[in-house]
């Protein structure tokens, strides 16, 4: 069964582009500004991704959950260049500890300049991120993305002791991913309500939707790790699999496995052997036991929940766009 097709890039999320495009022109250009420094290999390799062709979804979210609220102010706009920076130094970071060689399609900072000036690099967009944090005003709202940070390096930390280790269930798994990506996801979106002054049940249900969308939208990539393209992944496609992540697929593959095919995974994942031969092979197992499948079932049930929430919010075009939201993360496959 072939998961995955191909999409006109930003199909599903033209309507939050253009709901948000007056308020983005502002990021992009704090962004840009924010990102500069006296010291010239700062700008040069924040620009090598902040320009890279990432979607900024992260920060549209902000933007729109604020729009949704009736906000009229001007800090959702450095509240949305901040959550920008924060996704942006983990990126930076990520690829540093994955010794990923491609991102968002070209080779990552690391490859260019290195580990150490990468992962200083994103301290500096660390940085930055909080001191926009700080002009805005909201303590709320700065608890909130502070928070998430130190959820972020969990999620971090905690991957990395469960790399190559299957004994990691679809639970903890689960939580990896809710600390590592979607944590992010939901305080961009719960930080536009914060400072709307909206009720705490708006709150809550834009927390639940930012929330529920990262987690369907991390396992729509494990899928696309196994069966997309770099196009539509942004990095080589398999290099999970090289990097003996344990991801969903890889979990429940070897859950329902034979000892033999058990034997082959630890062989694999927690070996090292991980050649184009044992891609193909894990391949072949996961079609074997529906593991991608069951997969974009879950993401297909964590992206009701998110459809669920947003739609208990009062009626805009801002709601709107946040649905349509959920629709371009799950057609990424089908």
């Amino acid at each position: 069964m072939n998961l995955v097709r191909e999409i006109q890039p930003q199909s599903g999320i033209d309507p939050i582009v253009k709901l948000t495009a007056p308020d983005m022109e502002r990021v992009n250009a704090l962004i840009l500004a924010m990102a500069g420094s006296n010291v010239e290999l700062i700008p040069v390799i924040a620009d090598h991704l902040i320009s890279s062709g990432g979607k900024r979804l992260r920060p549209m979210l902000t933007i729109a959950s604020a729009l949704a609220c009736g906000y009229g102010g001007e800090g959702h706009v450095k509240l949305a260049a901040s959550v920008e920076f924060m996704h942006t130094a983990t990126l930076l970071h990520d690829d540093v500890v994955d010794e990923s060689d491609l991102r968002r399609g070209k080779q990552s900072a690391r490859m260019i300049w290195g580990n150490q000036a990468s992962v200083l690099v994103g301290d500096f967009l660390l940085g930055q991120a909080f001191k926009m944090m700080v002009e805005v005003g909201s303590l709320t709202a700065l608890k909130i993305l502070s928070d998430a940070s130190a959820v972020i390096a969990e999620g971090e930390v905690w991957q990395l002791a469960a790399a190559k280790s299957l004994s990691t269930g679809e639970d903890d798994y689960l939580a990896v991913i809710g600390a590592k990506t979607a944590a992010l996801f939901a305080a961009a979106a719960e930080v536009g309500p914060v400072i709307a002054g909206a009720d705490a049940e708006v709150r809550e249900a834009l927390r639940l939707y930012g929330l529920n969308l990262g987690l369907a939208f991390q396992l729509v990539d494990d899928v696309l790790d196994y069966g997309g393209t770099a196009a539509s992944l942004g990095k080589n496609t398999g290099d999970d699999f090289r990097e003996g992540k344990i991801t969903l697929p890889v979990i429940i593959a070897h859950q329902r496995g034979s000892a033999e095919e058990r034997a082959f995974w630890a062989e694999a994942m927690e070996g090292g052997q991980t050649d184009d031969a044992a891609l193909a092979h894990a391949k072949e197992l996961l079609g074997r036991h529906g593991a991608l499948e069951e997969t974009v079932l879950r993401a297909r049930h964590y992206g009701a929940l998110a459809s669920q929430a947003a739609a208990s919010i009062p009626a805009s075009e801002s709601r709107d766009a946040l649905l349509q939201v959920v629709d371009f993360c799950i057609d990424r496959i089908t």
